[in-house]
C-alpha cells in the first residue's frame, strides 16, 4: 500500500530493487536498460520505475544521500511492498592505492560513525557488525568475473558527513581494511537484517582521497554502467 514517500500500488514494486543514492540516475538506468517500464513513484521526485531486464522485473528506485535517507526508503520496501533483496549502486571515494577512478567495490560489510545502530537497543558497549547478503554476494562477484571488470570486495565506510572528514581520521580506518569510504550500506544492511532480507551495495571509485583525482557529476550520474551491469545481473 501507498506510503508517506512512496504512491507505488501493491504489486507495483519487483520483488528485487536497485537503490542509486540520485533519482536521476535511477531514470538513466531505466530508461538504458529495462524494458515496459513505467514510473511508480515521484513523491519528493524520488524517482522510481519498475520494468524488465533480461526478461526479469525490475524496480529501481533512489534513496537520496546518507543513512536516514535509505532507511526510510528501504524500510518501507522491504516491511509495506514486499521486496526480497535490494542492492545499492552508489559512488565512493577510495582510500585504498590499488583503487583507481571507475572501479568497483562490493561491499562484504559496512562500518560506521552514525549512531544508527542505536534505535535497535542492542546490549549497551556493544558493536554490530553490518554485513551484505551472501547469496547477493556470490552473483555481484561472478558477474564481475564475467564481464573481466576491475574490482574489489571488502569492507566500506558508511558516514554521516561528507565534508571536514581530515586525513588522520580516514586513514585509521583505511588503516584497518577499509576501501573507500560512503555513506548508506551501513544503514541497508541493518534495516535488511532487521527484515530478515537481502541487501548488497556495489560501489563505483568517483574520487581518490589519496590522489585527488575525481569523476565528475555527469560521469557520475551516467557512466557508472560497469556496477549498473553487475547490479542487473544480481536480480532474482
Amino acid at each position: 500500500m501507498p506510503t508517506p514517500h512512496n504512491t507505488a500500488k501493491k504489486g507495483e514494486i519487483a520483488k528485487t530493487v536497485l537503490m542509486p543514492g540520485d533519482p536521476l540516475r535511477a531514470k538513466f538506468i531505466a530508461e538504458t536498460f529495462l524494458d515496459d517500464i513505467k514510473l511508480v513513484n515521484s513523491v519528493r521526485n524520488m524517482l522510481a520505475y519498475t520494468g524488465k531486464y533480461q526478461g526479469k522485473e525490475v524496480t529501481i528506485m533512489g534513496s537520496g544521500m546518507g543513512i536516514p535517507s535509505i532507511g526510510i526508503y528501504s524500510y518501507e520496501l522491504y516491511n509495506f511492498y514486499d521486496v526480497d533483496r535490494i542492492i545499492r549502486i552508489g559512488s565512493a571515494g577510495s582510500v585504498c592505492p590499488d583503487l583507481k577512478l571507475f572501479d568497483i567495490v562490493i561491499a562484504q560489510g559496512a562500518s560506521t560513525n552514525s549512531n544508527w545502530i542505536k534505535q535497535y537497543n542492542l546490549p549497551e558497549n556493544s558493536t554490530y557488525s553490518a554485513i551484505s547478503s551472501y547469496e547477493a554476494l556470490s552473483s555481484a562477484v561472478e558477474s564481475a568475473k564475467r564481464h573481466n571488470f576491475r574490482f574489489k570486495v571488502g569492507q566500506v565506510l558508511s558516514g554521516d558527513n561528507f565534508y571536514n572528514d581530515p586525513q588522520e581520521v580516514w586513514s585509521k580506518w583505511a588503516a584497518m581494511g577499509i576501501l573507500c569510504l560512503e555513506m548508506e550500506s551501513y544503514g541497508l544492511f541493518a534495516t535488511a537484517a532487521q527484515a530478515n532480507k537481502e541487501a548488497l551495495a556495489i560501489l563505483t571509485i568517483s574520487d581518490s582521497l589519496l590522489t585527488h583525482e575525481e569523476t565528475t557529476a555527469e560521469e557520475r550520474q551516467t557512466s557508472f554502467t560497469n556496477m549498473m551491469k553487475v547490479a542487473l545481473d544480481c536480480i532474482k
